[in-house]
């Protein structure tokens, strides 16, 4: 009898550690839609589907936290502007401020926006891999303050300052 208790026992605390060593997978946060609202990221995520942003003068997607990954995964994130003028939205799609250690992977499109498409404001180690920004209001990236970041293989097309005289990012 004390064999087959000892035996359960064993059992039953290998069987719990197994659960603390074998963990789940954590899942991404899984991204697509319409927003009308900043959507704040603080783990990892990822696009399921296109996003339409319709945020007013913030941007659509913002990182909250470091250590964290947004992948794109052949989506859009768009705001559909039908124009750069001085009365255009300075919203940006994707905005990294403050943090480290985070990545925008793509393939992706982020596109049409009033401001950047990517803004990163006193980051550091941000890569950004595989992300085409187009059509944006001003630049489809921009670094300021951001030391120790991979920028590699992005296109940016067609991104003006909002005249024809001073583009930036590709016209």
């Amino acid at each position: 009898m004390s064999k087959i208790l000892c035996s359960r026992i064993t059992f039953s605390v290998l069987s719990v550690f197994a659960l603390f060593v074998c963990g789940a997978r954590v899942q991404a946060t899984e991204i697509s839609g319409t927003y009308s609202t900043t959507l704040t990221i603080y783990d990892d995520s990822e696009l399921v589907g296109d996003v339409k942003c319709m945020v007013s003068g913030n941007p659509c997607i913002q990182f909250g936290a470091s250590d964290i990954k947004l992948r794109l995964n052949g989506y859009s994130i768009t705001e559909e502007i039908t124009g750069c003028t001085s009365g255009t939205s300075s919203q940006d799609g994707i905005d990294v401020a403050g943090v480290h250690d985070v990545a925008i992977v793509g393939p992706g499109l982020v596109q049409k926006f009033g401001g950047f498409g990517i803004g990163v404001f006193g980051a550091s180690k941000v890569k950004v891999e595989e992300v085409t920004a187009s059509d944006n209001c001003f630049s489809g990236i921009i670094l300021v303050g951001s030391m120790d970041s991979d920028i590699e293989r992005n296109v940016f097309v067609r991104n003006s300052s909002g005249s024809e005289g001073a583009p930036c990012g590709g016209t």
